[in-house]
């Protein structure tokens, strides 16, 4: 027998990575394994940084250098050996890129079946299957080009009358003064760029307006040679309006929602496709009408066409309706196949990956998760499971990365990491298969409402002219199946009408990449001022403490790292040796306060820097400490962090605010908070919102974690399905009557208690 045949399993030898302790691990192939462990505890440097890399790297090695050059490139894993590698695919919580013409029908792979679908057997046919694709010139809607929308610019919007060019008339921020752009308008000789725009010609109004592919005749000297002019409107829209918001700054797409106003395309009313296309009838629904019908309900739509079409059909439907029923599965069945998948959530993007794996040929792949469980209830998360397992039972092997007990209870192999974060974990605490957890309790003390908030007629998304209320003074938790309208209601109807909460959310934190927890919290300019104080005999302000400024490092700009670019080979990314990684000058790395340097604070942990700082500031970074991220470095910068982790940024930052100025008790929206969080996480962010409480603040938590609904005063349940099934308040009250309320959020809250 080869030496391969006999490798069963995944070895990692010598682990290293980030926080890793020189760590041996063993991970079974062909089983599903989930790696578990507190928050900072070295999971995803074992799993994605280690694993997964390696994996990537290896696979890549066979690819010719060219295409090597274009694949996601990662660093060596700092280990001793890895063996038993097969080809690793991972499917994580990150978005589906923002391409418009992209859905939920593509990105499960069955758009082109349900096209084939209707060229045979809809009626009358518009023909063959690219007459039904809204990204084919055949198929698509030739008002909106197959979008279903129209982008309009609002030239009102878009010029200042009462200015001249010179001086901005043109109000996108791109297109401002001393802009690439700017200079264009005003060397094309088609208007005095001195004149307000309400008094140019209309001639030279609408040239500068609309022209395209204008060959000028009296250029300015800096107009470039080739003397060609495209107009405001067509370039807005080359450059911006058809591109990718992806491709834009956060300024450049705030800029383009002040101009660009969206409506329904007048020709096809949304469906995309063209008038013969949408004629064409199965069941009479045309193809627009069945990517617009929610998945659950297409199930039986599905059925009731194999009754009439018959055996002929029966490929295309087998195919369609097994993607379909897999997502009904994964507690997507309130999504339609003409959902922009852009639009999805990380959660949602990651199950819909999933539904299409299952769909896949390939067999002894290690497929990589990130917290499927993420925003699942509990209903949801036992059928997830049976998705995994299908994934292992085809001969693949399944690697988790999971907090949720239903989902380590199923796995056929557990390993732990830990004790703590940080420099405290990157130790194997446990492995093997002993997926024993403890069962819930309902806290026993339960506090009084001070008073009641009201949400009235809430009509967002599913709900129809609900009234709930919210008690004040409490933790309210509110529950319900994934897309039942929990945020819905909470997030929009309610902080609506109670404009005095905050809503604390997993999405991107403002600021630029280089922005950290300091820059969040406020601390920056305290620990500059620091450190200036003490290099003022040098003549050293504050600016010279910033990697963004006069303190950066020449070689690298202040990034901590040179990349060298060789052509087709791949790029080396090392630390930069003229500031050892720091990112920082000579200069500022030669002043030092209490010992240290500005790069070593910049490594610091929170409670190291407040005992340093002291004050107000210090106060501020024990914020850090109290929500949970204690672990990480103060320098860190937010594009590493994960949703969970910015959420809680977001609440330290929130707090400190609030404590600083002495407002009035905090209100506070919580949307999943336990994401990525370890049960002894999820223990500690709850003692927060209970000291939250016991000073007057009033906590909604929108959760599925049971663990959460048990420590909660009051619960709101919200079903009793999900969609068109959903938007009701099926259940409000203590948890211990939620147990008997015979809801799914109270039959599996009763199971978690025994």
């Amino acid at each position: 027998m080869s030496k391969s045949a006999q490798i069963q399993d995944i070895t990692v030898t010598g682990a290293r990575t980030n926080n890793l302790a020189n760590i041996d691990v063993r991970i079974p192939k062909h089983r599903f394994t989930v790696v578990t462990g507190v928050s900072g505890s070295g999971k995803s440097s074992l799993v994605f940084d280690t694993i997964a890399a390696e994996a990537e790297r290896a696979a890549a090695a066979g690819y010719p250098s060219f295409v090597r050059n274009r694949l996601p490139q990662h660093p060596p894993a700092d280990i001793d050996r890895i063996e038993g590698l097969t080809f690793a695919t991972v499917i994580d919580q990150r978005r589906f890129s923002g391409n418009a013409r992209s859905t939920v029908a593509t990105a499960v792979d069955v758009a082109g079946a349900l096209r084939i679908l209707f060229s045979r057997f809809g009626s009358p046919s518009a023909g063959f299957s690219p007459e039904y694709n809204p990204n084919d010139p055949a198929g698509m809607c030739p008002s909106c080009e197959g979008l279903g929308e129209q982008r309009i610019i609002d030239e009102d919007a878009l010029i200042d009358p009462g200015k001249s060019l010179r001086d901005g008339a043109i109000r996108f921020p791109t297109f401002g003064p001393g802009s690439y752009h700017h200079k264009r308008f005003i060397e094309s000789g088609l208007a005095d760029p001195d004149v307000p725009w309400s008094q140019l010609p209309q001639p030279a109004r609408n040239a500068l307006l609309y022209a395209v592919d204008l060959r000028l005749q009296n250029p300015g000297p800096g107009y470039p040679a080739h003397g060609v002019f495209d107009g405001i409107v067509p370039r807005l829209r080359k450059r911006y309006v058809d591109s990718s918001p992806s491709r834009m700054t956060t300024v450049e797409r705030a800029g383009l929602e002040q101009v660009v106003h969206t409506r329904t395309c007048p020709e096809c009313g949304g469906a995309r496709i063209n008038a013969a296309a949408r004629r064409s009838l199965i069941q009479g629904r045309s193809i627009a009408d069945w990517s617009d019908t929610p998945v659950s309900e297409l199930v039986e739509v599905l059925d009731d066409a194999a009754t009439e079409l018959g055996d002929a059909a029966a490929p295309a439907l087998e195919t369609i309706g097994e993607a379909l029923q897999n997502l009904v599965t994964v507690g997507l069945g309130y999504l339609t196949l003409g959902r922009p998948s852009p639009s999805l959530s990380g959660g949602e993007a990651q199950r819909v990956k999933i539904v299409r794996q299952l769909g896949s040929p390939l067999t002894d792949v290690t497929y990589i998760f990130d917290e499927p469980s993420a925003g699942l209830h509990a209903h949801d998360v036992g059928r997830l499971v049976q998705l995994l397992c299908a994934l292992r039972d085809r001969g693949n092997t399944v690697l988790v990365v999971e907090h949720n007990p239903a989902v380590i209870r199923a796995a056929d192999h557990v390993v732990e990491l830990g004790p703590g974060a940080g420099d405290d974990g990157g130790e194997v605490m446990r492995t093997g298969t002993d997926t024993a957890t403890v069962p819930l309790t309902i806290t026993s003390a339960k506090r009084e409402p001070t008073g009641w908030f009201t949400v009235e007629n809430a009509c967002s998304n599913n709900f129809r002219n609900v009234t709930a209320q919210i008690p004040a003074g409490v933790l309210t938790v509110v529950t319900g199946v994934a897309g039942s309208g929990k945020s819905s209601l909470v997030t929009d109807d309610f902080a609506t009408q109670n404009p005095e909460f905050t809503v604390i959310s997993q999405l991107p934190l403002r600021g630029g990449r280089r922005s950290t927890p300091l820059t969040v919290l406020g601390v920056s300019d305290e620990v500059r001022s620091v450190f200036a104080a003490a290099g003022r005999s040098r003549g050293l302000g504050s600016s010279w403490f910033s990697k963004n400024s006069t303190g950066a490092c020449p070689e690298c700009k202040g990034r901590g790292k040179v990349i060298t670019d060789l052509a087709f080979l791949d790029d080396i990314e090392r630390p930069c040796e003229a500031c050892g990684g720091s990112g920082f000058n000579e200069d500022a790395l030669s002043v030092h306060v209490a010992g240290h340097s500005i790069a070593e604070v910049a490594d610091m942990r929170p409670l190291e820097l407040s005992e340093l700082l002291g004050g107000s500031a210090g106060r501020r970074l024990h914020c850090m400490e109290r929500v949970g991220l204690g672990y990480l470095s103060v320098g860190r910068t937010l594009d590493t962090l994960s949703g969970g982790e910015r959420q809680r940024l977001q609440l330290a930052q929130h707090i400190a605010d609030a404590e600083a100025d002495g407002s009035a008790p905090l209100r506070i929206i919580l949307d999943e908070p336990t994401s990525g969080l370890h049960s002894a996480d999820v223990e500690r962010l709850l003692s927060l919102v209970d000291d939250l409480i016991d000073h007057g603040a009033t906590v909604v938590v929108i959760e599925h974690s049971l663990q959460v609904a048990a420590h909660a005063d009051h619960v709101v349940d919200i079903g009793p399905g999900a969609g068109l099934d959903g938007g009701r308040v099926v259940f409000s009250g203590s948890p211990s009557e939620l147990v008997t309320s015979g809801t799914l959020t109270g039959e599996h809250f009763r199971e978690s208690l025994t």
